[in-house]
């Protein structure tokens, strides 16, 4: 009979990578022509002007310029507002 317990083993212990998600590019600094600016999942920051997004939801720079942050609000489908934040490049 065995005196000690087996190492056996297990399923756990297992994590994903991590994605590397969130600004890239801060606001007032520079950004060139297809530089990601925002790495995300969802829409949480709106491209504004000459920014795009991705079909994985990543905002990019259309044009060089200055990144700039700007708040406001957008109706959503039942009338009612939400504050968003939009990104562009200036």
């Amino acid at each position: 009979m065995a005196h000690t317990k087996s190492g056996g083993s297990t399923d756990l212990g297992r994590d994903s990578r991590s994605k590397r998600l969130g600004i890239k590019i801060n606001d007032g600094e520079a950004a060139k022509t297809g530089e990601i600016i925002i790495r995300q999942r969802g829409t949480h920051y709106i491209p504004g002007q000459n920014v795009a997004r991705a079909g994985d939801d990543t905002l990019y720079a259309m044009k060089s310029g200055v990144v700039k942050f700007v708040s406001g609000k957008k109706a959503r489908f039942d009338g009612s507002r939400r504050f968003i934040k939009i990104v562009k490049v200036l």
